[in-house]
């Protein structure tokens, strides 16, 4: 099967380019059309029910996230959009985020790089498309519809739950519980299928497709059971199985409360979720959290967010990456200790890196050779299976990059600029002159310029200044009959006792005995 593309770029070399240096056919998708703007897009995806749009941002009339919130405001979400853009657009990635967006190729498009992207495309087109046939084939489908609708708060209808008590095992169960499995997008079909036939024949369940990657099992447990461990003891059974096989880090598993009744399955679906949040914290090894283990543990929404950020930043600034890491292993302890809730967690990761990015802008022009944000997507961050260790292990990754880069530029830049600096301060020493004041002009960092002087110079700046202002004042008490009031004002002293002590301290003799003495 093909699955058609719609390129959407208003630069006509971008669309020639995707065109032609990308294998369509080979990848499995064919072309139905391009257009330069967001308006002329949306005609064209009505008329065309495009799989997957390929969309730049920036474009006339119309641009790629107006475009894609209109579309989506017509409640078509099976449509996928890749997102063009450039490392300066960033920020736009929280929009894309809550379009439910997680493909973005960086301009200009690299073939390789838009292959990867698009073989992984075609992976989840296919899961969705094997999950929609799953689900409209699947025996027991009015349950399940049934029983979503009560997991988010809709009131069953009378006639429908005498219906569903009339399915095999469900008037029995005396309690209803639910277990989610949360897993990668691109193994949630297999994982799905397994954990149906782990369960296959138990007869008070129902299989749901919730979100990506989740899936919820609403089970009911009949008390009475002969069996040795119940149907409890089955249902644990089978998700350690599944634990089994494919392994803490890949599948997380939680489970809610009991309930007396299927109509308050929604109270356990919460406490469920909320659980499953728990793995952001927990090792791999974790097994299958429940409720009850976690509940005297909340999560917390207050944390120190401007001493943690100022502290990395700080490091980025003074290019101490040794630093960066210490301050990240610390921003970890303070996040596990305080149990920071994990979306909050995540914003505070995105917003250091947008900041991280704008202390590096020259990461763009380093991008294909391993620069700043090479590799590391918003996307990979929002994913909900990525624990607290795999965001810190990014950031460590992306903040040394940012570290490195500066680095390399400052230094490329030292060669020359120290030369602009000497030569700016000799021609205005006289003024009132600071470290700061020469970092602005100059554009550096004001601890990078003293540590840069002190390196090429083997001075410190004041030191520098106050020997350029003496060697000045003496040619003046050597050449001229001004008073030492005068000679200092004109040097840059605004304090007369200062200059009496910094000449001593430069020529070892106070400035009427330099005047008077013969050399």
């Amino acid at each position: 099967m093909k699955y058609k593309v719609l390129l959407i770029d208003d630069e006509p070399s971008a669309l020639e380019g995707m065109e032609m240096w990308i294998d369509w056919q080979e990848l499995g998708f064919e072309l139905c059309g391009t257009c330069g703007n967001g308006r002329e897009g949306l005609q064209m995806m009505k008329q065309l029910q495009p799989d997957l749009v390929i969309t730049d941002i920036h474009m006339p009339l119309m641009n790629g996230l107006e475009m894609i919130g209109e579309w989506r405001q017509k409640g078509i979400d099976s449509t996928k959009f890749v997102i063009l853009s450039g490392y300066s657009e960033f920020e736009y990635a929280r929009t894309a985020i809550s379009y439910g967006i997680n493909h973005y190729l960086l301009k200009p498009v690299f073939p390789e790089e838009a292959t990867e992207e698009l073989r992984e495309i075609r992976l989840e087109l296919e899961q969705e498309a094997n999950r929609r046939r799953i689900h409209e084939t699947a025996s027991g489908e009015e349950a399940a519809t049934l029983i979503k609708g009560l997991l988010h708060g809709k009131k069953g209808e009378p006639e429908l739950m005498e219906w569903l008590e009339t399915l095999p095992g469900f008037k029995e169960s005396a309690s209803w519980n639910i277990c989610l499995i949360r897993t990668a997008p691109e193994l949630y079909t297999e994982v799905r299928s397994r954990t149906v036939s782990l369960l296959a024949g138990y007869q008070a369940m129902v299989t749901i497709d919730l979100e990506a990657g989740l899936l919820g099992i609403v089970y009911g447990v009949i008390t009475d059971s002969l069996e040795d461990d119940g149907d409890a003891g089955r249902i644990a059974e089978a998700l350690d199985t599944l634990l089994r096989e494919y392994g803490g880090g890949n599948v997380h598993i939680a489970l809610g409360t009991p309930e007396d009744s299927l109509l308050s399955i929604e109270d356990s679906y919460g406490r469920a979720k909320e659980t499953l949040l728990h793995f952001f914290y927990e090792p791999e090894q974790a097994g299958v959290l429940a409720y009850s283990g976690v509940q005297d543990k909340p999560f917390s929404y207050h944390y120190d967010h401007i001493g943690l950020m100022d502290a990395l930043l700080d490091c980025v600034n003074l290019l101490d990456a040794d630093g960066y890491r210490e301050a990240l292993e610390a921003a970890g302890r303070s996040f596990r200790e305080q149990q920071v809730a994990p979306e909050v967690v995540r914003k505070f990761v995105i917003h250091l890196m947008y900041r991280i990015f704008a202390l590096a802008p020259g990461a763009e022009a380093a991008g294909e050779e391993g620069g700043v944000a090479s590799g590391v997507e918003v996307s990979e961050i929002q994913q909900a299976m990525t624990p607290l260790s795999g965001l810190l292990s990014r950031l460590l990754s992306y903040g040394g990059k940012a570290i490195d880069l500066l680095v390399r530029e400052q230094n490329y830049m030292s060669h020359g600029i120290v030369r602009e600096i000497n030569q700016y301060i000799g021609e205005h020493y006289q003024e009132s002159l600071s470290i700061q004041k020469l970092a602005e002009i100059f554009f550096l960092h004001p601890v990078y310029l003293g540590q840069l002087l002190i390196k090429k110079n083997g001075i410190t700046f004041n030191e520098q200044l106050h020997r350029l202002r003496i060697q000045a004042a003496a040619e003046l008490l050597r050449g001229s009959r001004l008073k030492l009031s005068e000679i200092a004002e004109r040097v840059g002293y605004a304090n007369y006792g200062q200059f009496l002590k910094r000449f001593e301290k430069e020529l070892h003799m106070g400035p009427n005995e330099y005047r008077h003495a013969k050399f």
